[in-house]
């Protein structure tokens, strides 16, 4: 069975939706200042996580160590609203990206359970 990674194409396609996802953050008062200022690093970041979470290489781990998400996003105050915030970015993202239905549903579902595990203060 085939990997999401090779399904989608490879790596372009998880550039393009980070930079869909980011270009909505961007503007966002609620998630925006949970960012650096230059959001360079963190789209790589994110690149290199889902290119190795969904089958492809493992380059983000190699680079970076475990993914650990709990504990890189441990920093920041995360509660439902910035959890709905991000994740409508995302979902938007995902919806403009072309996938098959069912692909697309797994994808969204990833990312839903992945934002709420994130949650950390009320």
């Amino acid at each position: 069975m085939a990997s999401l990674y090779e399904i989608v194409g490879g790596r372009d396609w998880f550039v393009d939706l980070i930079d869909r996802f980011y270009d909505g953050i961007e503007s966002d008062p609620i998630v925006r200042p949970l960012y650096p200022e230059d959001l360079t690093e963190s789209r790589a970041h994110m690149v290199g996580f889902l290119v190795q979470y969904w089958g492809g290489p493992g380059t983000y781990s190699e680079q970076r160590g475990h993914p650990r998400l709990r504990m890189r996003h441990s920093p920041f105050a995360i509660g439902l609203a910035e959890r709905n915030a991000w994740l409508s970015h995302m979902n938007a993202a995902v919806a403009a990206g072309g996938l098959d239905a069912d692909v697309e549903e797994q994808v969204v579902a990833y990312f839903d359970n992945a934002a709420t595990h994130l949650i950390n203060t009320q």
